[in-house]
């Protein structure tokens, strides 16, 4: 196996939604998310995250989804009325180790939780050479347009919402670098939203 083939056995996945223009979030800023909910509690949708992140065996978040998440999630593992399907992530997200990019955090309370020690594209070269499962960016833009500037991501998992924010953050910056994708998956969900992925392609050396 070459060094290249190693370092990428762990794929390092980008999970996160996008309106038709491009925005992760709304005009009224960051917390404007208000669009996408609807296209989240789907079946669809429920299906669709638990295929993506069932192979994942580390979580990247920055601090901001890092505590959200930890304020809502833990509790809906054990919530019996809760859908099966947001039970299952949320208790594979509890298990899972979860690695924290922020500069203003000192700890990460959340079980089987740690502070990076590096950059999102130093700490996933690092995750890279240890065993284990997929790596996955969970809706942190942050984070994923890091690994995208450094070239570090092998999937792009995207659900497409059919909403014009009409301003707010977007994911492609410009100046990223240029790249392929190939189209792995698509499936539609009951709010018409699309669930895409893309993987990377990589020119075999």
């Amino acid at each position: 196996m070459s060094h290249d083939s190693h370092a990428r056995a762990r794929k390092v996945v980008a999970n996160i939604s996008l309106s038709l223009d491009g925005r992760v979030s709304g005009p009224g800023g960051e917390a404007d998310m208000s669009w996408i909910v609807p296209h989240a509690l789907t079946d669809a949708s429920r299906d669709h995250m638990v295929r993506v992140t069932g192979a994942a065996t580390t979580v990247l978040l920055g601090r901001k989804n890092y505590e959200g998440f930890g304020s809502f999630w833990p509790a809906v593992a054990g919530d019996d009325n809760a859908d099966p399907r947001d039970r299952t992530f949320a208790r594979w997200l509890d298990e899972t180790e979860k690695v924290v990019f922020s500069s203003t955090l000192t700890e990460a309370p959340w079980r089987n939780s740690r502070l990076a020690e590096a950059d999102p594209a130093a700490e996933v070269k690092r995750l890279r050479e240890r065993p284990g499962g997929d790596i996955i960016v969970l809706a942190s833009g942050s984070v994923i347009k890091a690994l995208l500037a450094a070239d570090e991501l092998d999937r792009l998992s995207i659900t497409l919402c059919p909403e014009l924010a009409g301003a707010g953050a977007r994911l492609f910056d410009d100046g990223l670098p240029t790249t392929s994708w190939s189209l792995t998956d698509l499936s539609t969900t009951e709010s018409g939203a699309i669930c895409l992925i893309y993987d990377r392609v990589r020119n075999a050396d």
